[in-house]
């Protein structure tokens, strides 16, 4: 069974692909973006060539160099460095999952196919297994994001024997809404040991913002039974 380094955990950064005016790759701002990721945000892992990096967007040849120039930049400066290689095209995938093992890539993940789309659990896990097996050592993430691919194949229910099937999956990458189906995952599979990234930015985002709102106002009632108790002249509470 793939066994990362260290599991895949915390904060993962999709990445953008930089690019010229011109449309072209802008390779030589990578290895400023690694030491931006490590050293001001304190991030050292990253997801590359996913739908933040335009991934399916770019040639076979592009997403080979991307891949190439994330892991040779961030070799002794990122933990783990994880490639999406999905494609409509099984050799293409395969393709791509072969060369991140060959670059020294800590993982790899996939989607599902969205032209012909599967349809059910064991279609899917097939056209996954086949793309694990092109790089049976590397550590294999299903990339859930129905919004984009159609396929609306429950993840908690993918999860249900795909060890058995795929030794080397470590975890998903969940890019969806249902929060419901989320945390099924988790909770169903606290024994293995999986990795479980969310990747809906926009929750994460709202959640921040109803923190603040939520402390603003308690730090508004704290003032004004503060000024009730001790008599005080009113002050204006910052917006």
């Amino acid at each position: 069974m793939a066994s990362p380094k260290k599991r895949l955990q915390g904060l993962v950064a999709a990445t953008i692909t930089p690019m010229t005016e011109h449309g072209e790759i802008n390779f030589s701002v990578i290895g400023q973006y690694v030491d931006y990721l490590v050293e001001e945000q304190g991030v050292r892992n990253i997801f590359v060539n996913g739908t933040t990096g335009e991934g399916l967007s770019l040639s076979v040849s592009e997403r080979r160099q991307v891949a190439e120039e994330w892991v040779t930049k961030g070799r002794n400066k990122l933990d783990q460095v994880v490639i999406h290689v999905g494609a409509l095209s099984l050799k293409e995938s395969q393709e791509l999952a072969k060369h991140a093992a060959e670059i020294g890539a800590d993982g790899i993940a996939v989607i599902a196919p969205f032209f012909l789309k599967p349809w059910n659990k064991d279609v899917l896990i097939d056209f996954l297994k086949e793309v694990a097996a092109a790089a049976p050592a590397q550590p294999f993430y299903y990339y859930h994001i129905p919004a984009l691919t159609g396929v609306t194949i429950r993840a908690e229910e993918l999860l249900d024997g795909i060890q058995e099937k795929i030794p080397s999956f470590q975890g998903l990458k969940f890019s969806d809404t249902n929060l419901l189906d989320f945390g099924q995952c988790v909770d169903q599979n606290r024994q293995r040991q999986l990795a479980f990234l969310f990747g809906v930015d926009e929750f994460c985002i709202q959640r921040f913002i109803n923190f603040v709102v939520k402390l603003e106002n308690f730090l508004k009632l704290k003032v004004s039974r503060n000024q009730s108790s001790a008599g005080t002249t009113n002050f204006p509470f910052p917006h």
